[in-house]
């Protein structure tokens, strides 16, 4: 099932059509079982139409803050330490990488993501930037993993290179995340053969194509959301972004008019074209 948010009320999309639910996108998802809960509401449901792939969306947040792992890909490990070779930063990437306590920083508070067909922006003081696509989590305030939704975790890599005491500058500014267009429900796990694909394009010319496998991730979901929540209270959950596996070439920054289309199987596509901030 795959559940859409809007400013009045929220869409649930099922193979039998789609059906609106009158809540606010906190009072539904914030719960233990929310497959389940769903499955339930269905036969009291009217139908509507179904959802606009073409219209730009909300994100699928309303008050949860936006957190994202680091390092959790062999591919990311080895873009990290490469980037910051000449500052003497590279090491920091491996040890994280083998460490038992993962990578996890704070990207944003919800009023700061773009959704589906919604812009992300690249900084004017940095020289290399790059979108990260990848699986992001919702995970409840009981700290249990609900939902699945299309992460864009969009990074300066010439300023985390030059130093990594400069990530938060890095990764955490307007628009620098987006997640749509929906969040995806299942009544076990998202399968682990689901393939992540992120496609960039430029003039409506192809410039980078890459794809992996969400498989590839070096840690579980329990694993990071139970560091997470060691410390840190989310009375509406969190969004958990998992790490990226597809990085371009070290010659290729995105630029402003760029489309990034990021597709995640059994979960849809999160499309947004790049610009400076206003």
């Amino acid at each position: 099932m795959k559940l859409y948010n809007f400013e009045t009320h929220c869409i649930l999309e099922t193979p039998q059509g789609a059906y609106a639910i009158p809540s606010t996108w906190d009072a539904l998802v914030n719960r233990t079982g929310l497959y389940h809960y769903l499955e339930g509401l269905l036969p009291e449901l009217k139908t509507v139409a179904p959802i606009d792939a073409q219209q730009p969306l909300l994100p699928p947040v309303q008050s949860q803050e936006i957190w994202a792992a680091g390092v959790t890909y062999y591919r990311s490990k080895e873009a990290r330490e490469k980037e910051s070779a000449d500052s003497g930063g590279g090491s920091f990437y491996d040890r994280v990488y083998v460490a038992e306590r993962p990578e996890l920083f704070f990207k944003s508070f919800p009023e700061r993501v773009a959704g589906h067909q919604g812009s992300v922006h690249i900084r004017r003081d940095s020289t290399w930037d790059v979108p990260e696509p990848e699986l992001t989590l919702f995970i409840s305030s009981a700290g249990t993993v609900e939902g699945f939704t299309v992460g864009n975790d969009m990074s300066s890599r010439s300023i985390e290179g030059e130093n990594p005491l400069y990530l938060a500058q890095a990764k955490v500014y307007d628009h620098s995340a987006a997640l749509g267009p929906c969040l995806a429900v299942f009544p076990n796990d998202i399968p682990i053969d689901s393939r992540i694909s992120l496609t960039i394009y430029r003039n409506d010319a192809q410039v980078f194509s890459g794809n992996t496998t969400i498989a590839s991730i070096k840690r579980t979901w329990k694993e990071l959301a139970e560091f997470l929540f060691r410390e840190t209270s989310f009375p509406n959950g969190v969004m958990l972004m998992t790490g990226t596996g597809v990085v371009p070439p070290d010659e290729f920054t995105l630029k402003p008019g760029d489309k990034v289309c990021i597709t995640i199987d059994h979960i849809g596509l999160l499309v947004n074209t790049v610009k400076y901030r206003s």
